[in-house]
């Protein structure tokens, strides 16, 4: 079974997520926001290993809990994020233009491209490429279970943000209507902040698409 542990985290109440097969004990982290060391603790009381860290995008309030994650989880979970982001990434996620610093972990080592192809235990998803809100922002999407990591992509009756650099509003429809909308109604998105939604709610109702 796909166990699925969120987390709201850090100044922006930011949607961690800890994702694993509970059979194979294998997990992986979703965009550690801010405390890394609560996530891998709730981890190791559950029996899971964390292999790796996916960032759907590079910016402070999703990779703030990287490396306090990548401190105390032995070996080190590699980090998986769009090269697109890198820049981002290596600028602390634009924390300096908030009046913040943070460390944001080692320099991802698993370059996602679209249709990356990753595995939780014995569960696959895909990375699928869709930038609006950043460059290089991906979604994770794992067809067996009907699920969705969209990160700031699209929330629950709204869309992310297109006014920061690398934003672009007409990016970001043509995204969520090119790699969410094409997926089945009953498919749950869990976005980087506010409550879960599905697929065909937003399609009916969210007031910016359609």
């Amino acid at each position: 079974m796909l166990e699925i542990i969120p987390f709201v985290q850090g100044p922006v109440e930011t949607n961690a997520f800890l994702v694993a097969d509970d059979k194979l004990k294998q997990a992986v982290v979703i965009d550690p926001a801010w405390d890394g060391k609560l996530i891998a603790e709730e981890a190791a009381r559950r029996g899971w290993q964390i292999n790796e860290i996916w960032l759907t995008h590079a910016h402070f309030d999703h990779i703030a809990g990287a490396a306090g994650l990548v401190a105390v989880v032995k070996p080190a979970p590699a980090v998986a994020l769009h090269p697109d982001d890198l820049p981002l990434y290596e600028m602390q996620g634009g924390a300096p233009l908030f009046g913040m610093r943070i460390d944001p972990g080692p320099k991802p080592q698993i370059q996602l491209t679209p249709g990356h192809r990753l595995q939780v235990g014995g569960f696959a998803f895909q990375a699928r490429h869709t930038p609006g809100h950043t460059s290089g922002h991906v979604i994770f999407y794992c067809a067996q279970q009907k699920v969705v990591f969209c990160g700031d992509v699209i929330f629950r009756g709204s869309i992310g943000r297109t006014d920061l650099p690398g934003g672009s509003y007409e990016t970001l429809i043509h995204s969520i209507e090119s790699q969410i909308l094409t997926l089945p109604d009953e498919t749950i998105l869990y976005s980087g902040h506010g409550p879960e939604t599905k697929v065909g709610i937003e399609r009916a109702y969210n007031p910016f698409l359609g």
